[in-house]
């Protein structure tokens, strides 16, 4: 439940899916997407990196956003296969995911890390999504919100705002599992959060939008984005299909 003056932000992260006819995708949301609908919240896309300039071009003229799903913390050098943060508002990218579970668990990305990447988006004019999130085995052993404020601390540069600062709550264990953690889970551990940010920036920790992310369906969307601190979702596998997307948005229509 977005409150505090904080506008929801429903965001789908495309993953390593999508070729130039994915592009459609966007084009569908858009002639979708109703005016009503589009007042009241942020939309965003996060393609693959080849699809960015051509998702850019769909969305023009529209309040859909396109984002990039990760960069390189240099603005520049001999890091073959990377993107940095100015490559991608280059490109007309407005938002970056940073820190994703998929990233720490598959390319051994550290808080530290994730902090440069911070830093890199806002050194471009990049809103950078910050995840942070627990493993099954972290949440049996009652470590959850050890494991996500210790992330959050780390992760966030100092001086964050809302403008430049977005925190994702991705549970590992929920991330294409058709699991979901309870309303009462998810309220615990964003209040946590939104705790932890007045700790790390104060007053503006306020402003800071908080999303929830981890097997998000049209289902389920209306009762998790009604949890109190939950200022939207990030949505993985739902947001390749737009009536999915769309179905989650709609979350938000009354």
């Amino acid at each position: 439940m977005a409150s505090q003056g904080r506008r929801p932000l429903v965001a789908g992260n495309w993953k390593m899916n999508g070729l130039r006819e994915s592009v459609g995708t966007v084009e569908a949301v858009r002639r979708a997407l109703s005016p009503q609908l589009a007042e009241r919240i942020d939309v965003l896309i996060c393609p693959p990196s080849t699809l960015i300039a051509s998702c850019v071009a769909a969305a023009e003229g529209s309040s859909i956003a396109i984002g990039g799903q990760n960069l390189h913390a240099k603005p520049s050098g001999a890091f073959t296969g990377s993107i940095s943060a100015e490559m991608l508002a280059d490109l007309g990218a407005r938002y970056v995911i940073v820190g994703h579970s998929e990233r720490r668990a598959y390319h051994n990305e550290t808080d530290d890390g994730v902090h440069a990447k911070a830093l890199a988006a806002r050194r471009a004019g990049l809103c950078g999504i910050i995840c942070v999130g627990e493993t099954r085995e972290e949440r049996e052993e009652g470590r959850t919100l050890d494991i996500v404020r210790a992330q959050l601390a780390i992760g966030v540069p100092k001086g964050a705002t809302g403008a430049d600062t977005v925190i994702a709550y991705e549970p590992v264990w929920a991330i294409g599992t058709g699991l979901t953690p309870t309303p009462a889970d998810v309220a615990e551990v964003h209040a946590s959060l939104r705790e932890m940010l007045g700790q790390l920036i104060g007053a503006e920790a306020q402003a800071v939008r908080i999303l929830y992310g981890g097997s998000v369906k049209p289902g389920n969307a209306r009762e998790l984005m009604a949890v109190e601190n939950v200022d939207g979702a990030l949505v993985g596998g739902a947001s390749l299909v737009a009536d999915d997307f769309l179905g989650i948005a709609a979350a938000y229509a009354d």
